[in-house]
């Protein structure tokens, strides 16, 4: 028996030892700066780092993350300046298609679901959590399947927002799903004026801003 528990022990430490030898350590994630102009580079991994500073990362994971996220502004730029210059919205469409998806993947190999929630809000200005927790102060009443509801077409409009072309594109997505989410809450019987300065009353009682 002894034996044979220690040929067990041997055949699992040669297992682990081959797969550790087999599997190569994630390689560096190259910036994709080549040609770019310095001072724009500058510019997107100053903005890259905001966004994932939160994480508050460290060493190899933090320069893989911050070049992941930088990478993928060079590549929003690309897509969307060979948009302008061939007219294919076509292409410009399936590239994002394919970007979007590879986006997180990418992320995935050094960060967890909960990290990468918190790197596409950075880049989204934290709108999701803003517009929700605004939502959610204004009206106190909400049911549960309400504020699910909102959530989800927060994150659904996220979605759309981490691939559009400037700042100002992402709030016109979240200004749509504003719409929508007030249409929703007006059918569902909630007089929002009324709601907004009850809201704002609750506000100025307690010394906040608004």
């Amino acid at each position: 028996m002894a034996l044979l528990n220690k040929q067990l022990i041997c055949s699992v430490i040669a297992v682990a030892s081959f797969w550790a030898t087999a599997i190569p350590a994630y390689a560096q994630v190259k910036l994709n700066d080549s040609g770019r102009d310095s001072a724009y580079v500058q510019v997107i991994l100053q903005r890259s780092e905001k966004n994932i500073s939160a994480l508050n990362l460290e060493g190899d994971t933090k320069q893989n993350v911050l070049h992941i996220v930088a990478n993928r502004y060079f590549e929003l730029n690309d897509i969307y300046a060979e948009r302008d210059s061939t007219h294919n919205k076509e292409l410009c469409d399936s590239r994002l298609y394919r970007s979007h998806f590879a986006f997180p993947a990418q992320l995935g190999m050094y960060l967890n679901e909960q990290q990468i929630e918190q790197v596409k809000d950075g880049i989204t200005m934290g709108v999701v959590q803003v517009t929700y927790k605004a939502h959610i102060d204004m009206i106190p009443s909400l049911k549960e399947e309400e504020k699910q509801q909102i959530m989800l077409w927060l994150k659904e409009a996220r979605e759309l927002a981490l691939d559009a072309e400037s700042s100002k594109k992402k709030h016109e997505v979240f200004g749509k799903y504003k719409g929508r989410i007030n249409n929703y809450l007006t059918k569902r019987g909630y007089d929002l004026k009324q709601e907004r300065e009850a809201w704002y009353k609750r506000m100025e009682a307690e010394g906040k801003k608004f």
